[in-house]
Parts: C-alpha cells; structure tokens; sequence
C-alpha cells in the first residue's frame, strides 16, 4: 500500500503564509482560509504573543478554547469552528498530532426549533422587495436554498427545460437537485439574458473569466470564459482575485440580499426574528404542511439524517378543526 507524503509548507515562510499554504494545496475555500487564519492570530494573541504555537500544546488550547465558552460565551458551533482551526495548524502545518488529546470546557448546545415565517408572512414579506434582490429571496423560499447556495449558483445550474435546479458542492461539499419554482421561470430567463450581456461586454473589454474550481481551472483553462460557468448574480463591479491577483467579475456580496431582507422584514411590521434563512425553513415546513413526504423533503434540503428534518415537524401549523378523533374514524 502507497503511502502519501505529507504537504509541508516552506519553512522560510511566516506562520500564517505557511498556513495560507497548506490551505490551498488542499483547496479549501477562501472564505475558510480567512477564518482559519483569524482563529490562529486570536489563539496566539490570546497567549500574548510570546510563545510559537509550536512551543505550546494541550494546556494552552484548552486554556483559549474554555475561555471561549466560558468568558466569551461563544455557541458550540463556533468553538468547533476554532477548534477545527487549531487543530489544523497543529496536525497540517506544525506536524503536530494533537486533536486526541484536547478536553476543553464545552460551549452549550441549544437547540431551539426554527424560526418559519407563514405563508402570509412570507407574502408580505416579498411585497417589501424588488429587482434581483426579490429574485433571489423568491430562489430561497421556492427552492429551499441556502444564502450562499443562491450566491453562488451558475448559469448552467438552472435547467429551464427539465424546471431543476443544481446546487453543486453545497454544505458537506455535496450536490443535490431541489424545485425550480415555474412561476419565476420567465422573471430568471430574463435576467439570465441580462447577465449574458454583462458578460460579453466583459469579452469586448478584455475579461470575462471566472473562478472555476481548481481542477477544473487546470483540465479546462478556456472554461473561465464560457458563459455557463458565470454566476447568475454576477457583482456589479469588477474585482481583483486575492490569491491570483486576476480581474474577474464575482458574485454578487451576501450582505446586499441580507439587508434588503432585514429592510423588507421592519417595514412588513413582522415581530418574528426573521433573515434569510427564514426562507429556506419556510420552504421546507410549508411542504410537510401540504403532506409532502418527509424523506422527499430531506432530499430537497440536503440533509444527510431524517432528524435534522423532523425539527419541522415540531413548527408546522396543525388545525385542530382538520384532525379527525381516531373515534370519528372508527365509527365512520
């Protein structure tokens, strides 16, 4: 059996540039190497500085990461989060196998049922909105997207004659298929059509490449340029690649759909802590509220256990006045 040789950053290099490294040879997302990377700086600075991760182990990650859930207060998620980070410094970039070992004090896990909008709300909610910001939120809610999913959907994930949608190394870095709502099926044709027109201008103006994914980008170098692989919400400006310090035109930001979202949501006068993640719970309640079956559901949302979607069940709306005595049933 062939062993595979282990990645070792230049050891010429800083800390974090070692750390950028190794994140990139293993082809982690940006997004991720930034917080990576802001985790180690705040593991080190919580140290003071005076000592090289290296030199330190046990005793001072579980120090940082107690003091995280106790002084800090931080979810369970987010001390996983930074736990993961350290960890990765440890076993990827220092060699250092440590992850048995560590025995933090633990962040509490609270488990609260969703926040769904009803159907109505939802509604009102749209009617605050316009343009591809109303758009996007109409993808959320009648697809059971993810922000980011929507974020970062491309041309060719859209299937106008099949009515599907392609939601490619979603959360997990797993694919699935979810509903394509027909009644946006024109209204998203149209700005498709829009986005072709950015995108060949780009071409006249010299650019037009995309970030593909990097093998990809290696296999197929000219695929940069075909308009499938575009984003279906391309950034209004163009912007210079921090790793490859190329000029593309990205996705379009987050932020912009979560503030117009928030903007909808104060002037709907809804009381209900709503973002737009709302959207994605909504979907999947409204659809076992209509009898969909659940494991239909869990496959539209991507989850990997039937659990994860059985939270749903705990928020649906259920009449009393529509459920029948087993009595009833009996005599009837």
């Amino acid at each position: 059996m062939e062993i595979k040789k282990k990645f070792k950053p230049n050891a010429d290099l800083k800390l974090l540039e070692q750390v950028q490294q190794v994140l990139r040879y293993h082809h982690y997302a940006y997004r991720t190497e930034q917080t990576y990377c802001d985790w180690i700086v705040r593991y080190i600075k919580f140290h003071k500085c005076k000592t090289h991760p290296q030199n330190m182990g046990k005793t001072e990650i579980e120090s940082f990461l107690s003091h995280l859930a106790e002084k800090e207060k931080v979810s369970a998620s987010t001390q996983r989060q930074a736990f993961n980070a350290i960890i990765f410094l440890y076993r990827e970039v220092l060699d250092i196998p440590i992850e048995g070992q560590i025995e933090p004090v633990r962040s509490k896990k609270f488990k609260r049922p969703p926040v769904v909008m009803i159907q109505n709300e939802v509604k009102r909610v749209l009617s605050h909105m316009q343009g591809t910001h109303l758009l996007m939120a109409k993808l959320l809610y009648g697809g059971g997207l993810r922000l980011m999913e929507c974020i970062r959907l491309r041309v060719q994930d859209i299937d106008f004659d099949s009515n599907k949608i392609y939601l490619r190394g979603a959360k997990g870095g797993k694919d699935r298929i979810t509903l394509f709502p027909k009644s946006i099926k024109e209204e998203l044709r149209i700005h498709v059509e829009t986005v072709k027109d950015i995108h060949n201008k780009d071409l006249n103006d010299g650019y037009g490449e995309t970030l593909l994914p990097s093998a990809l980008a290696k296999k197929y170098p000219s695929a940069a340029k075909d308009f499938r692989w575009q984003y279906v919400f391309p950034s209004k400006k163009m912007s210079k690649d921090p790793r490859t310090g190329k000029t593309r035109r990205h996705h379009i930001l987050e932020s912009g759909l979560q503030k117009a979202v928030k903007k909808a949501v104060l002037q709907s006068s809804i009381m209900k802590q709503i973002g737009c993640h709302t959207f994605r719970h909504s979907f999947a309640t409204h659809l076992l509220e209509n009898g969909v079956n659940i494991r239909v559901v869990q496959k539209l949302m991507g989850h990997a256990d039937v659990k994860t979607t059985e939270i749903y069940t705990h928020v649906m709306e259920k009449s009393l006045s529509d459920i029948s005595s087993p009595l009833d049933v009996l005599n009837s």
